[in-house]
């Protein structure tokens, strides 16, 4: 295979890296926590935790964990927001020799079941704001082991019991709930479990970098989210990749270990999930933002001391930059600006640059491959366009339809390989054999464009996929929820560009019922979807464009017709 983007790659940077250094994450987190042991990991409303204290923590809460009994490779949901407490949950079930599996904590209902039966998810540990949600499902999955944790939990005895008791009595954000004991199942506190943890020893796990690590959900174009299975090996390559490829960005600071990276994504979301084991690697700390919707609130974070590393969607950045108090930031230690998850505009681009001084640094990943997979250089001065060059060890192919590589120039599906690539979706062969190639890459359902120095542009979604604020939402699971509802013959779901959120879902519906109205539409996806795959848009029509065999045309919809 002929590789152009290895001679546009910036100097200093490997053409390959070596996850065999370790033989699993389990070390590669280890060593991190020792050799850091005395610096900060994170700060979340002002509340400071160090290296230290996420060893001894998740190791009590490992050491926990395993004396429930849980099997080696156990899967274990985590149903947290970005607060301390999920660093230390992510921790403890990877060192204690299980497998993470990461939960939206907006999904409803439907969502949250679909993913603990399909998981097979033994144990959740989850923010007792979201334990309502659990409560309507508990009885239909295979989850034996509850852990609840309270919002203030890890920020102090007298400040944390002020905090949980605003978020449950003042700001009412913690709906009753009960979960019910029977079955064999236990409920737990998340101080009750580091507490018994603490006086356990967590005992090593027989982990290799062929082990599993996650199973990262992503939208499943038949309607259900598949679990994307990313090993030890996965994890380990794509920190190193993202080590070699982020590094020389951060040089005028001297030490890594001093960078500041704000974490506003969501840490279930693998995006953000990668960038938080970045910075364990390097010995960083993180900003823990729990709720970046409040920009004001967000800002006055940022205008809090330096920061170096700022990743968001194009979403967020636009967010910022609408708010009138975010010129007062003090952006001179902004080292990178990456964007991801979405595409990001070239007009939010310059309008950064120009606010922040900082180039905006456009990447291209999928859960599937653990969120790496090309990226601008860190030390552009300036918004290319394209979503960059394949990091240390990814090959990149342009295919057609049949396969085969396409000249540099012409369009076709963008395909990967890398140590960074999942092993397949979990428990689905079928779907995984259709993932790959023949030679192995795995089709990612995007066209592009090679030129001849190795950068790639998108420039279409062969999958049907609609893109909201860099999160997937697919229309066949969106069409067979609506279906369902009352008054309702068939329906269609497509994206539309939108400034803010790069796209938007709108729903065109056939119906039955006279009565029905938009908004009754609207209140039924409320109740069956979270947040960012509720319709913005819902149009009624007397019937929907086809082909002769009976396929809805989605594609004439998008286009107005």
């Amino acid at each position: 295979m002929d590789r152009p983007w290895l001679r546009s790659y910036p100097a200093g940077v490997p053409q390959q890296i070596d996850p065999g250094q370790f033989r699993s994450l389990s070390q590669l987190l280890e060593e991190s926590f020792r050799r850091n042991a005395s610096r900060p990991f994170s700060v979340c409303m002002e509340r400071w935790m160090s290296y230290q204290q996420l060893d001894e923590l998740s190791a009590a809460l490992g050491a926990w964990l395993q004396a429930r009994g849980l099997e080696p490779g156990a899967r274990v949901a985590l149903m947290l927001p970005n607060i301390p407490q999920f660093a230390v949950a992510m921790a403890a079930v990877i060192r204690a020799g299980y497998t993470c599996v990461n939960v939206n904590p907006l999904y409803t209902a439907r969502e949250l079941e679909h993913q603990l039966k399909d998981s097979g998810a033994t144990a959740i540990i989850i923010l007792e704001n979201f334990a309502h949600t659990l409560e309507e499902v508990i009885d239909r999955t295979p989850v034996k082991h509850v852990v609840l944790t309270a919002f203030g939990d890890l920020l102090g005895f007298w400040y944390g019991h002020w905090i949980t008791f605003a978020v449950r009595h003042l700001a009412k954000l913690v709906p009753a709930f009960r979960l019910p004991l029977d079955q064999g199942r236990q409920v737990t506190t998340f101080r009750q479990a580091l507490a018994a943890g603490q006086g356990l020893k967590l005992q090593p796990s027989e982990q290799t970098l062929d082990s599993v690590a996650f199973l990262q959900y992503t939208g499943g174009t038949t309607g259900l989210s598949k679990g994307a299975v990313l090993t030890h090996g996965n994890i380990v390559a794509a920190i190193l990749q993202a080590e070699a490829w982020f590094t020389p960005a951060l040089a005028k600071i001297g030490d890594v270990g001093k960078s500041n990276c704000i974490t506003a994504l969501p840490l279930y979301h693998i995006f953000a999930l990668t960038l938080c084991l970045l910075s364990i690697r390097w010995g960083a700390h993180l900003t823990l933002v729990p709720n970046p919707r409040d920009v004001g609130k967000f800002i006055e974070v940022l205008k809090r001391r330096p920061f170096h590393l700022l990743p968001a969607v194009n979403t967020l950045f636009n967010s910022l930059l609408q708010h009138p108090q975010f010129r007062t930031v003090d952006f001179s230690q902004l080292c990178v600006s990456q964007a991801g998850g979405m595409a990001a505009s070239e007009g939010t681009a310059r309008q950064w640059q120009q606010v922040t001084g900082c180039a905006m640094v456009e990447g291209w990943g999928m859960s599937e491959t653990c969120a790496i997979g090309t990226n601008n250089p860190v030390l552009s001065t300036r918004f290319s366009g394209t979503i960059g060059l394949p990091l240390p060890g990814i090959d990149i192919a342009i295919k057609d339809d049949d396969g085969r590589d396409v000249a540099i120039g012409l369009p076709g599906e963008i395909c990967i390989r890398g140590p960074n690539v999942m092993r397949g979706y979990y428990q689905q062969p079928d779907e995984t054999s259709k993932a790959f190639t023949a030679d192995g890459c795995m089709r990612t359902g995007d066209v592009g464009v090679m030129d001849e120095n190795g950068y790639t542009r998108i420039v279409d979604r062969k999958k049907d996929m609609i893109l909201v604020s860099g999160f997937n939402v697919f229309p066949n699971e969106l069409e067979n929820v609506i279906s369902l509802c009352p008054g309702v013959i068939e329906c269609a779901a497509v994206g539309v560009p939108d400034e803010k959120q790069g796209e938007a879902i709108k729903v065109f519906v056939v119906k039955n019922d006279p009565v029905l109205t938009e908004d009754d539409v609207a209140q039924y996806c409320r109740q069956n979807f979270t947040g960012y795959k509720v319709p913005k848009y819902i149009e009624f029509r007397d019937d929907l464009p086809k082909t002769n065999v009976g396929k809805i045309l989605r594609r004439e919809l998008r286009n107005g017709k």
